[in-house]
């Protein structure tokens, strides 16, 4: 009877293969998982947030407005929502967000450049040209369409998004 103590070349050489062909496989599909859910939960952060100062100026009976902020206490200047936003009404600050983090962080920008979003008593939604119609567009930072979002907002406070656009600059 031969005893040995170890593997064989040959046998740890398939178990290297085998191992190899797992990872090539799995590693797509796991940046895609990932990428996904991060994209996904940066657009529902901003949904649920805009849900919130909605229910909350009916709730108050007066205007209530989510608006691009950086330092989380004043609405700021620039268009990217990926910087933050605060939720606030008369009473103060509701909520805030802070800026996405990463290495390369995502944008998030609103067609016509809309920084803030308010909504009145009745639940409408207005931005500062008036009609609140407007869609945010969210890109990861490889500009991948298929990680794309968009997040859509109608004029009397309702909103969608939307995955897989064909066409993620108008989110179609």
């Amino acid at each position: 009877m031969r005893r040995h103590g170890g593997f064989s070349i040959t046998e740890l050489m398939v178990v290297v293969a085998i191992v190899a062909i797992l990872l090539g496989i799995g590693a797509p599909s796991y940046r895609y998982i990932t990428n996904s859910y991060r994209m996904s939960a940066e657009v529902n952060g901003l949904l649920g947030d805009l849900q919130y100062a909605r229910a909350e100026a009916i709730r108050e009976g007066q205007p209530v407005t989510a608006c691009v902020s950086n330092d989380g206490a004043s609405c700021t200047r620039g268009a990217d929502w990926a910087n933050g936003w605060i939720v606030f009404s008369a009473g103060g600050v509701l909520r805030v967000q802070g800026a996405f983090t990463g290495t390369t962080p995502d944008t998030f920008i609103a067609d016509s450049n809309v920084t803030a979003v308010t909504y009145n008593r009745e639940g409408f939604a207005t931005t500062a040209a008036g009609f609140a119609g407007t869609t945010l567009t969210l890109h990861d930072s490889t500009a991948n369409s298929a990680w794309s979002r968009c997040l859509v907002i109608t004029a009397v406070g309702l909103m969608t998004t939307q995955t897989h656009v064909s066409n993620p600059g108008t989110c179609t």
